[in-house]
């Protein structure tokens, strides 16, 4: 059983949604990132995804596009993303690693070298933003065979029509884009999300995790009572960003304080709800 199957499924068993905070590989800098991915477990995250860090991106918003330029002239790279999955791994082999990113640093890097690399390393998931079902063959099928699970978005937009090409193949869970936008715009309408998470229950046996735009406790927690998972970037780099002007110390320490807090909410909202 993969560590994302065996993640839900305890999740399932504990009836509350799983929180998934999102940081940037490499930002500030190799060893401070490795530092704040090292903590989240221990502040209450149930997966983390690790950007990695592309020049183009199109689908981030400006906290997270400043997350990935600090990474790059830092001078991150995927091979040095493998390396922190690496180190991750030397003391952490439980919590499930999801790479997210833009398929060109990918291709460069070769995707069947790739998923065998980052399958050895101890990624579990791969999200990458625009490569599209219809070149399923590229990297999806390879990760799938290598024993990657891939996960595909769903948006807003994403209509009857076009479900069931975003399901074929997924694995893992499917990530649900609750705004048809950038990373931390505003949240779509609470009413809204709750029925395209019971629509995309019903199409899949997947889990469904929403993410784009929850910034707070209040906001975690009202996704919570609705979806499998609750993802949460843009706040936390721009958290890590801030505390930046007092040092790696201070902005990781509040970085994980803001997770901590996030992961309290999701953890009780449906007892609270």
């Amino acid at each position: 059983m993969s560590r994302l199957t065996a993640t839900f499924e305890k999740l399932k068993a504990e009836n509350r949604a799983g929180f998934v905070p999102f940081v940037m590989g490499g930002d500030p800098g190799f060893d401070a990132s490795l530092e704040l991915i090292r903590a989240l477990p221990g502040a209450g995250a149930d997966i983390i995804e690790i950007g990695v860090p592309f020049t183009d991106p199109m689908a981030d918003g400006p906290a997270i596009q400043l997350a990935g330029q600090r990474a790059l002239d830092a001078g991150q790279t995927l091979p040095k993303t493998l390396d922190l999955v690496r180190s991750f791994r030397e003391q952490d082999n439980e919590t499930p690693l999801v790479l997210m990113g833009y398929y060109n640093p990918f291709y460069s890097y070769g995707p069947e070298r790739f998923v065998k690399d980052a399958h050895d390393a101890g990624v579990d998931g791969l999200i990458i933003v625009d490569l599209p079902p219809e070149e399923d063959a590229e990297m999806c099928l390879p990760a799938r065979a290598a024993g990657l699970d891939f996960i595909r978005l769903a948006t807003p937009t994403t209509d009857d029509e076009r479900l069931p090409a975003v399901l074929k193949n997924s694995s893992g869970f499917v990530y649900y884009v609750s705004v048809a936008g950038i990373t931390g715009a505003k949240t779509g309408a609470a009413a809204a999300v709750s029925g395209a998470v019971e629509r995309l229950q019903k199409a899949s046996s997947l889990p469904v995790a929403v993410g784009f735009g929850i910034k707070t406790e209040e906001r975690a927690a009202e996704i919570a009572r609705e979806a499998d998972a609750v993802v949460v970037g843009s706040a936390l780099v721009d958290t890590l960003a801030k505390g930046l002007e007092k040092g790696h110390d201070h902005a990781i320490k509040q970085t994980v304080s803001l997770a901590e807090g996030l992961s309290r909410a999701i953890k009780t909202a449906r007892k609270s709800g």
